[in-house]
């Protein structure tokens, strides 16, 4: 399955996938054997995160990519845009307190600006007039909070449904969820309906749009966890690297990001590339 959530960060993660190699070559059968070892130490979840792969794309099979085909070929395209846009606008909330959290003043203050506009004259977020009015979007998430307040990446971890993430990631989805203020209305509430059913119809049509890019990972490489893992951290550190070296610099002076927010020097680098793979 896709490693998207239904909020805007995670679609920008989805809409920049990367499509990369592996630039590092190991000689010599001590250097091959050390790597291998050191393996299990980098990725010490494999295991379950391989069968809850299996699980994802299982589900991804059965029902995510038959339902967005239909989804896709069904829905007119402005309308999908427009759940999309919705979707975003209900991320503003957690954009904004995120955006607070990192000390960016000027950045909350755009998503306030931005939920405040898009739910009025955008009709409850059905259209992106912010962007329109040149106000674009500052999404965050609370792993970028932790990134930002110096913690590390941690293991690799799939989640269920939600695909690749990290135990850093992982914890910042369950703070996400905690400050979502849809959350604290009642399951039967007409406003939580209708805002789990743009979120779904969202997701389904992120789906349908990455489509080509998410079989050919899925479906058509010989190694679809790896193949997975190495996308999403890829992107995943580029996204935290390229968002902090922009406001990194006016907190500290420097042109980077603090050197124990990302434990690894290299943000194109797979620590669990299989050396012997082609």
């Amino acid at each position: 399955m896709t490693a998207v959530k239904t909020s805007t960060s995670q679609k920008r993660v989805a809409r920049t996938v990367l499509c990369a190699g592996l630039f590092a070559i190991l000689a010599g059968c001590s250097t091959l054997g050390d790597y291998a070892a050191s393996r299990s130490s980098k990725d010490p979840l494999e295991p379950v995160n391989r069968g809850m792969h299996a699980v994802n794309k299982g589900v991804d099979t059965v029902v995510l990519r038959p339902v967005s085909m239909v989804y896709g070929t069904v829905i007119p395209a402005r309308l999908r845009t427009g759940i999309g846009n919705m979707a975003s606008n209900l991320g503003e909330p957690a954009n904004f307190v995120n955006n607070l959290l990192q000390a960016r003043l000027d950045q909350a203050a755009t998503n306030g600006t931005r939920f405040l506009i898009n739910s009025t004259i955008g009709v409850l977020g059905l259209l992106d007039v912010a962007t329109l009015m040149g106000i674009e979007g500052r999404p965050a998430d609370f792993g970028e909070t932790l990134h930002v307040w110096g913690a590390g990446e941690g293991a690799y971890l799939e989640l269920p449904l939600f695909g690749p993430s990290t135990t850093r990631d992982a914890t910042g989805l369950i703070i996400d969820f905690a400050m979502n203020p849809f959350g604290y209305l009642s399951p039967s509430d007409d406003v939580l309906s209708a805002a789990r059913r743009v979120r779904i119809a969202d997701t389904v049509g992120l789906r349908y749009s990455l489509r080509s890019t998410i079989d050919a990972v899925l479906y058509d490489s010989t190694d679809s966890y790896a193949q997975s893992r190495l996308i999403y951290l890829q992107n995943r550190r580029f996204e935290l690297n390229d968002f902090a070296t922009g406001d990194w610099e006016a907190v500290n002076g420097e042109g980077q990001a603090p050197s124990a927010s990302d434990p690894y020097a290299d943000p194109y680098l797979d620590p669990y590339a299989d050396p012997y793979s082609q």
